[in-house]
């Protein structure tokens, strides 16, 4: 009965650890590219630099540093801002495909420019 109960809490612990990060994170970056345009360059800044922050705490260094860079990028050239931002949202998905169970083939990260 105590291997059950402990089983579940890790699962649950898990489940909740990454809700708090890479589900908001991806929720956040949904919102902030539907509404791009009615933000300012240092909006998009501040609020991908946060985003970059729960990719990195959630463990994924790789998305983590292209949205930074997108962070900084978005100040200078909107071009290069959706190029690396484009490329963070796809490996975010690369990342997330091997942690599912072998089953039918989720479907793939919608980009929003």
């Amino acid at each position: 009965m105590e291997i059950t109960r402990q089983t579940i809490r890790e699962q649950m612990l898990q489940k909740f650890k990454h809700i708090r990060t890479c589900v908001l994170a991806r929720e956040l970056c949904l919102l902030i590219r539907s509404n791009r345009v009615a933000l300012d360059p240092k909006d998009v800044h501040e609020c991908c630099a946060f985003i970059a922050k729960l990719c990195r705490e959630a463990g994924c260094t790789e998305p983590s540093e292209l949205c930074q860079k997108a962070a900084e990028e978005v100040l200078t050239s909107e071009k290069e801002y959706l190029d690396i931002c484009m490329q963070s949202c796809h490996k975010c998905g690369e990342s997330r495909r091997p942690s599912r169970k072998p089953g039918p083939i989720p479907e793939r990260t919608t980009y929003v420019a």
